[in-house]
């Protein structure tokens, strides 16, 4: 059972230990630490890949300033230890004792080029190496003879030496020619001539990527190589190179995905605002480059190809945007045609809001299909076009009420005029045309209160008008009968004719007949004034008017009067 909890407070230590270095070291999370406790002695493994660059000092002093934290390891002797995965002896030890917040440490090089502090523990024993080794005497309990264990430990110490210096030796551009290191010169001096030679965004990847790679081979060369200085010097100038052409190239092909933009319907403001802010993405970072730049003869075509682009699309931007304001006013203008709309009260008003309808319909039908705002001018005219026609046909009805009303009156005034001249026949004409446009006036419409407030005087005037008219063709008539009945082989008579009577006159050359006859006792004669009296009488009858005959002198003779 103390066994178990022993195992995992170590887990819990190696975890605490792990997230220590993760913090404080840098590429903290490649290292791998153990912990184990034999003969109350506290071993901690670090691990860490092969070409990692390590600085074991930091490592040492991180790991003791996290144990000192520790209550429970305090106290222990504490042995660490640092290699590399799959190898089996590590190549740095430290030696830590912790007694009241204060540190005695040694640390043991296993290779001549790594220095450490020197320490005053002396002769600890060599069997802790085995903590290293993966066999089964890792945990042994079992004790050994100090000689045997001096024996293994100097063994050990000597394996460990010599292993250690041969790694590090034969490490890459340690002793051995560097080929990483040429091939990185050759292409740092090629890479300005292949980026001026370069004549498409491919050919530009393909330099980029040799650049990477060069760049990526010069990792493995370890610090303690005398090249690394010079490595990482040639990998910051190859870095340099490859971020020049990946702005390049980052800014052509968002100058393709622009110009693929381009040849897709616009349906929207916005996707042109996206493709305009693409071609400034595109042009801001060559615009940057410079006639002395590698890249500038790649680039300065293409650039002015952009600008034309952008160019296109900023007008095509504004001639949106002008369509959009167009929509956008042709909507205020409907708000006030609506207003009008509803408080129209006279033809006047109704034209206005007719006026202003087709204003914004003239307004939305200007907008082309190919505009972003074309879609919402398509709604809104199904929207207001019913409104036009509404408006449009309540202005036109009371434009025709207002002309029969209009009509009404004054062709009421024509037929009094001719009324006042006893035209009769074309003051009936008149009167009958002004009430029939006092009739037709729509009842929808403002005027026809007006107008049939004037449909009973109009109608009772051409009443009157009629019978004045019927009493003149009368009199037409009798003064045919009478110029019939005067006419004969001698002038018999003369008339007038009046409201009063018939007024009739005999001639003289009639006078002197009817006095000849009379005398000579002439029937015949005596017969026609009798039969001229009674044709005059039937004549007053039809008209209902008194006969009256005068003779010559304008003495009454004879009168007839109607009979009821």
């Amino acid at each position: 059972m103390k066994v178990a909890i022993q195992q995992e407070d170590l887990k819990l230590l190696a975890k605490t230990l792990q997230e220590q270095v993760l913090a404080e070291v840098p590429s903290g999370e490649v290292f791998q630490i153990k912990c184990a406790v034999k003969k109350n002695e506290l071993m901690i493994l670090t691990q860490h890949p092969v070409g990692v660059s390590v600085d074991t000092e930091r490592i040492f002093v991180v790991l003791s300033e996290a144990l000192q934290s520790s209550q429970t390891y305090r106290k222990h002797k504490v042995q660490c230890f640092i290699r590399i995965f799959g190898e089996q002896l590590p190549y740095a030890r430290c030696s830590l004792i912790m007694k009241q917040k204060e540190e005695i440490r040694r640390a043991i090089p296993l290779s001549s080029s790594l220095t450490y502090t020197p320490s005053i523990i002396d002769n600890e024993p060599e069997e802790l190496f085995a903590l290293l080794v993966d066999t089964p005497e890792l945990w042994a309990t079992q004790s050994q003879s100090p000689i045997k264990s001096l024996l293994i430990g100097i063994t050990l110490l000597g394996i460990c030496v010599f292993g250690s210096g041969f790694y590090l030796l034969t490490r890459p551009c340690v002793m051995s020619e560097c080929q990483e290191i040429q091939t990185a010169q050759k292409l740092n001096l090629e890479s300005r001539q292949l980026m001026r030679r370069a004549n498409s965004e491919n050919r530009l990847i393909a330099i980029q990527q040799q650049l990477e790679i060069a760049s990526t081979n010069l990792l493995i060369i370890p610090r303690w190589s005398s090249r690394y200085q010079q490595a990482q010097e040639l990998k910051a100038s190859l870095s340099m190179q490859s971020d020049k052409i990946n702005q390049v190239v980052t800014a052509l092909q968002t100058a393709t995905v622009a110009e693929k933009k381009m040849q897709t319907t616009v349906n929207s403001l916005g996707q042109l605002q996206d493709i305009q802010h693409s071609w400034r993405q595109a042009i801001a970072p060559l615009e940057a480059i410079g006639a002395n730049n590698e890249l500038y003869g790649l680039v300065q075509p293409r650039l002015v190809k952009y600008r034309l682009s952008l160019q296109t699309v900023n007008q095509q931007l504004l001639a949106q945007e002008q369509w959009l304001k167009k929509l956008n006013d042709a909507k205020a203008v409907a708000i006030v045609a609506q207003q009008r709309q509803t408080s129209a009260k006279s033809l006047n008003e109704w034209e206005k809001a007719q006026s202003t309808w087709q204003i914004v319909i003239n307004t939305l039908n200007l907008i082309p299909q190919t505009s972003p705002a074309s879609q919402e001018a398509q709604e809104l005219l199904l929207e207001y076009q019913p409104q036009l026609a509404k408006t449009r046909d309540r202005a036109t009805t009371e434009k025709i009420a207002a002309r029969s009303y209009q009509k009404a009156i004054s062709t009421a005034n024509q037929a009094q005029s001719y009324e006042q001249q006893n035209q009769w026949p074309i003051a009936v004409t008149y009167w009958e045309q002004a009430l029939k446009n006092a009739q037709q006036t729509s009842s929808d419409s403002l005027y026809y209160n007006q107008s049939q407030s004037l449909i009973e005087p109009y109608s009772i005037a051409l009443q009157q008008a009629q019978a004045k008219l019927q009493t003149m063709n009368g009199l037409q008539k009798v003064r045919y009968d009478l110029d019939q009945t005067c006419s004969r082989e001698i002038r018999i008579c003369t008339f007038t004719i009046n409201n009063t009577g018939i007024a009739v006159s005999l001639t003289p050359q009639y006078e002197e007949l009817l006095q000849t006859t009379l005398t000579e006792a002439d029937l015949q004669t005596t017969n026609h004034w009798h039969i001229l009296q009674e044709a005059l009488g039937v004549i007053g009858d039809h008209v209902n008017l008194p006969v009256f005959i005068y003779d010559t002198q304008g003495q009454g003779i004879y009168t007839h009067i109607p009979q009821g």
